[in-house]
């Protein structure tokens, strides 16, 4: 593991030491103190403070990234180069054209690339899926996303926090978090073939964008749409699919109950989250390297959303340049 901070310590670490035939042998992380802290917490074998002393490791089969997202790339080419399969964590690069090296050095070198959207492996996703396949709601029209946020105040910032609305560390609250939901519609529903767009900053509270509205077209001939605002007075989060005979209801960022409506009826369906959000997809990755399954989370599948995420962004972060770049010629 490449970085062992706040998300490895529940979300992902122990998975990789209680899946099924999956060991954690060693942790790196800068500060040599903090990783050899999370070892003893873990019973590692092993930490360092070199992220070289895990990719030309003999005995390592596998490497999970867990940095910050500004250095994905760099250790991903790094992992590729050694032939070490790769598991990153989400978003796999702050730039499309990062996104896509990743893809072409895994794929050069032979070695698997997994991208950390855990979402696909977890059972309410799975029950949402299956709804959809089934027919559940009749032929799929539409689908939306909607995430309101308050606008964080100063007592509330933490160092998380900060990384996530850092453009040059996190690329932004929305950049940072909103790929789970784009990677699950393209779970339920296929790929997204068309993109328009709109984004802004219009608390300006940060450089990087806090309002965005965007409409898709799916290659199945599905419609959705998506609307998110980081300077709300509100939070609020949900994902809907509407179908020709119901609509699903369901959460991306909590385990609440699935809600399905049909015939003006609701009924809803209570499904929770393992208490290692990670484990489950940690689980298919291990059984893949042992030939006895598929990790759904591939470089290709991210990057598809990677793909959606630049198309949403793109024209915003230019104008942000271009404001930049005048900005300094003035001064």
């Amino acid at each position: 593991m490449i970085g062992c901070g706040e998300v490895a310590e529940v979300k992902s670490g122990p998975g990789f030491y209680k899946a099924r035939n999956s060991r954690l042998l060693a942790v790196m992380r800068r500060n040599g103190a903090l990783a050899a802290d999370f070892a003893r917490r873990h019973q590692v074998p092993r930490w360092c403070d070199d992220a070289d002393a895990i990719i030309h490791a003999d005995d390592i089969d596998a490497i999970y990234i867990a940095t910050l997202p500004d250095s994905h790339h760099d250790y991903t080419l790094r992992c590729a180069a050694a032939r070490k399969p790769v598991y990153v964590e989400k978003p796999m690069a702050l730039e499309l054209p990062q996104c896509i090296e990743m893809v072409e050095a895994c794929k050069a070198s032979g070695v698997p690339l997994w991208v950390a959207h855990y979402r696909r492996t977890l059972a309410r996703f799975a029950a949402v899926r299956e709804l959809v396949n089934q027919g559940a709601i009749g032929e799929v029209r539409m689908a939306t996303l909607r995430q309101f946020q308050r606008m964080p105040v100063p007592e509330d910032q933490t160092y998380a926090l900060a990384w996530r609305a850092d453009a040059s560390l996190g690329g932004g609250l929305f950049f940072e978090g909103v790929g789970h939901a784009l990677d699950i519609l393209d779970f339920l529903l296929g790929p997204i073939a068309d993109v328009q767009a709109f984004a802004g900053r219009q608390a300006g509270a940060s450089e990087t964008e806090d309002i965005v509205v965007a409409n898709f077209r799916f290659a199945s001939g599905a419609y959705g749409s998506g609307t998110w605002c980081y300077a709300s007075d509100l939070e609020e989060e949900f994902a809907e699919v509407i179908g020709a005979r119901g609509t699903i209801r369901f959460s991306i960022t909590r385990p609440v109950p699935i809600r399905v409506t049909r015939n003006g009826r609701s009924e809803e369906i209570p499904i929770g989250d393992p208490a290692h959000v990670h484990q489950p997809m940690i689980q298919s990755i291990v059984d893949e390297l042992n030939g006895e399954g598929h990790c759904p989370s591939t470089g290709e599948t991210a990057l598809r959303t990677a793909r959606v995420l630049d198309a949403i962004v793109g024209d915003f972060r230019e104008r942000n340049r271009v404001r930049r770049q005048h900005a300094d010629s003035i001064e």
